[in-house]
């Protein structure tokens, strides 16, 4: 079991992305998005470091963040910073699709 560097890193973004949107702009609901979703990405990053099967905290934080930014670059088409944590978000949900759902064996039933 090793730590999972790449989720930990994009739990981290997300958290600076949300002080860099107060820093720069003042706005309290990116300060708030921003901690609320890296702290529950972290803990999700936690989980996978701990058990490699154990994606769903992960897994669903980045498809409700991804879904969200997606949304709002397609209304705003501003990449910054909207557009990046969109990118970052599919990367992460294809990560986790790749190394942890197909990995896993399906289970058949045989006779």
């Amino acid at each position: 079991m090793g730590i999972d560097i790449l989720s930990f890193a994009y739990a981290a973004t997300v958290a600076a992305g949300g002080i860099m949107g107060y820093a720069k702009a003042g706005s309290i609901p990116s300060l708030g998005a921003g901690i609320i979703f890296g702290s529950i990405l972290g803990v999700g990053a936690y989980q996978l470091s701990q058990d490699p099967s154990n994606y769903t905290l992960m897994l669903g934080t980045t498809t409700t963040l991804g879904g969200l930014m997606g949304y709002r670059y397609y209304n705003s088409r501003k990449f910054m910073p909207a557009g990046i944590i969109f990118v970052l978000s599919v990367g992460m949900l294809a990560k986790l699709l790749v190394k942890n759902v197909t990995a896993s064996p399906m289970s058949v039933k045989s006779n």
